[in-house]
Formats: structure tokens, sequence, C-alpha cells
């Protein structure tokens, strides 16, 4: 029986070895030396300070910055461990809300984020990025036309010009992936630094 059973154990270990520690080592190494910015979580810094990473949205509340999508994720409430309470963007606990199209808390939330944001610029639709989560609750990126949107709104909060806001923008518009892959996006960070490092000027 031993004899049986003696190729199977040997097998399990070779190839656990291989595919549960050579492979995955390997692979970490080859990304590391090629793409090492990525490799390490495409962090973005600013005065030698990690501020955030280009794949993980944050939080931007002052009207002086551009706001990304909302987000649905949550954490354990510190008071009471059976509950959970808003951390938007928390990446420990990423996800969706799982509110349906019939959720009465899903439609009131989208009706008072409409009307602030209507009430924010009058005279144009409001982009569905702004209301919506994403399923990831991570999401980093908004649309051009949601970036657009709340040029008016920046540029009151920084006494710039328009213009010079949405120059800002469109030079922020990262493209299809070889032009065919995706839709067209804003990173939210990479926006908000070039605004810091343009009203700096």
């Amino acid at each position: 029986m031993l004899r049986e059973i003696r190729p199977a154990i040997v097998l399990l270990l070779v190839l656990t070895a291989i595919t549960g520690l050579a492979y995955p080592l390997a692979m970490t190494g080859i990304a590391g030396a090629i793409f090492p910015a990525k490799a390490q979580g495409s962090l973005i810094e600013r005065d030698g300070k990690v501020v955030g990473s280009a794949l993980i949205g944050q939080e931007f509340k002052d009207d002086k910055y551009f706001h990304g999508r909302p987000s649905a994720t949550l954490a354990p409430d510190p008071n009471d461990s059976t509950k959970t309470v808003s951390a938007p963007y928390n990446a420990a606990n990423s996800g969706g809300s799982n509110l349906g199209p019939t959720s009465k808390a899903l439609a009131d939330r989208l009706k008072e984020d409409v009307d602030k944001l209507k009430a924010e610029n009058p005279g144009a639709a409001v982009p569905v990025d702004l209301v919506t989560t994403s399923a990831s609750g991570l999401d980093p990126d908004i649309s051009p036309e949601a970036a657009q949107f709340q040029i008016p709104r920046v540029a009151k909060a920084r006494n710039m010009p328009e213009d010079a806001v949405k120059q800002l923008v469109d030079s922020n518009v990262q493209g299809r992936l070889l032009g065919l892959l995706g839709e067209p996006r804003v990173n939210v960070l990479a926006l908000n630094l070039a605004l810091d490092r343009t009203a700096a000027k």
C-alpha cells in the first residue's frame, strides 16, 4: 500500500513546491524587475511621501477638490463589533452595497445625491458615475463627463478661471487601452495632485 501512496505524496510535495513557492516567487521577482512601480502597488508620492495609490480611490470632501465615485465599503463599528459603519474606499472590505433597484434606501440616497449635485451645477445633467457606486467600492477613476461637471465648483473654490481647470481635466484624461479596451477616464487623485501643483504656481 505504501508503494502506491508514495508517488502520490511525492507528486503532491513537488507540485506544491513548484506552484505554491517557486512560481509565485519567480513571478513576483520578474514583476518587480520589469514593472517596479506597479509591483509595489502603483503608489503615488508627493514631496517624497506616499499619498495614495493610482488603483484605489480616496474620499475628497472639500469643494476645492474633484470628488470620486461614491463608495459603499464598510468597516466594523468601533463601538459595537456586531454592526458596521460606512468607511469609504476601505480596501480591507471591498464590495458594493448589494442594494437592488427596489431598495428604498438606495432610491433615497440617489435622490439626495442627485439633488445636491443639481444644486451645485444646475444647468448640467448629472453624470451617473457621480451618484452610483462601483462593484468594488474602490474605483479611483471617474468619467471625463463627471470631471467636467465639477469644474465650476472647483474653479470657484480655488478662485481659478474655469478654462484653466478645464485644460487640467483635459490633460488628465486617459484614453482606451490600445485605443480599444475600456472607456476614457480620469484618475481623481492624479487630477487633484495636478490641481494642487497648478494652484501653487
